[in-house]
């Protein structure tokens, strides 16, 4: 499944990217089988010891030779990123059939990266479909993401941002 950039533009967000940002189920694949997997379709390691990074952190670095796009792909060992990646939907993009998260589940993925970047492809996905979402299972699952992390910045993001988007407080 697409989580990245792309999934965002796929959603309908307008912006940039130059990469792409994979998740593949971890229980079922093993770094030496992506690795396998991808060599098939010209993609190759990113770094040297792609594949002793990939065992300790379960993230394959990998890189599309022909295009020179950058690869990353995580492997999903959470219930939460396994439930994603289970309802996760099909859409064309770039002339390519290709699954991205429900636009609730891409908000999570963005929100706990909480970089400045993932803040605004999270704030674009609200204004798109806040309305439409969960937002109660969207609270829940942030609120335990920034406990497990030990940082509150998640949750904080996220009640700015629907207060900016939605006007809508915590009730």
């Amino acid at each position: 499944m697409v989580i990245g950039g792309v999934a965002v533009i796929a959603l309908g967000v307008p912006r940039f990217t130059s990469d792409i940002d994979v998740t593949i189920q971890g229980r079922s694949n093993h770094p030496e089988q992506v690795f396998g997997a991808f060599s098939h379709h010209g993609i190759g390691p990113r770094i040297e010891s792609a594949l002793e990074f990939a065992r300790a952190r379960q993230v394959v670095l990998a890189l599309h030779e022909p295009s020179g796009i950058s690869i990353d792909a995580s492997l999903a060992w959470l219930p939460f990123e396994e439930e994603a990646i289970q309802s996760s939907l099909a859409t064309e993009f770039a002339g390519v059939s290709i699954r991205v998260p429900k636009p609730e589940d891409l908000l999570i993925y963005k929100l706990v990266a909480c970089r400045p970047l993932d803040v605004e492809d999270a704030k674009g996905l609200l204004l798109l479909y806040g309305k439409e979402m969960d937002l109660d299972r969207v609270r829940g699952l942030i609120q335990q993401f920034s406990e497990v992390l030990g940082d509150p910045i998640h949750t904080e993001t996220l009640e700015r941002l629907l207060r900016k988007t939605l006007g809508k407080e915590k009730e």
